[in-house]
């Protein structure tokens, strides 16, 4: 059973398609103009876009500017901050883990600020949910704000070990088990 919430995201995503494609003379112009920095990503449902304010350091509160703009109505949007690591991160205590905001009229932006305390060094991420009602149900934007404390660089978990045949060439032999 396709469910209609699936339904719209397809039909939307078939039309952005079709509109770049009859236009790609004017994307490539327009696309030329843009920074070699920009990325383009698909669109959900809700756009998400943040800004980390200050510094990450270890222990200290850390504030990140969230805007949110619907690309469906107007309804409101309920926004649902995660942390995968507790031992990584975590939100302040007078930062609620869900909010509900009201979209501004005029298609501005509506803007969120969360509070969170890095705990340790590294790279780490805040995910971010937004979700709103519609007639059929519900349909929902994410994201994963990558957050860097300090200079530590993320250290990679090893599996198995690592030797080398005949010709000098590495060789990465991972442990099995038969059940």
């Amino acid at each position: 059973m396709i469910r209609a919430p699936f339904v719209l995201t397809v039909l939307a995503l078939l039309a952005a398609c079709g509109e770049r494609g009859a236009d790609s003379a004017a994307q490539t112009t327009s696309s030329a103009a843009l920074p070699e920095s920009f990325t383009a990503k698909p669109q959900g449902p809700v756009s998400i876009d943040y800004r980390i304010i200050g510094t990450p350091i270890v222990g200290q509160p850390l504030a990140i500017d969230i805007e949110v703009r619907s690309l469906i109505d107007s309804q409101p949007i309920t926004l649902r901050y995660r942390i995968n690591d507790s031992t990584a991160m975590e939100l302040t205590e007078a930062q609620p883990a869900e909010v509900s905001i009201v979209p501004t009229q005029g298609g501005e932006p509506a803007l969120q600020q969360v509070r969170l305390v890095p705990l340790r060094e590294g790279r780490l991420f805040l995910n971010v949910a937004a979700s709103i009602a519609v007639e059929d149900g519900t349909v929902s934007s994410a994201i994963a704000i990558p957050i860097q404390v300090g200079a530590a660089p993320r250290q990679p978990e090893q599996n198995g070990t690592i030797t080398t045949d005949e010709a000098g060439e590495a060789i990465h032999s991972l442990p099995a088990s038969e059940n």
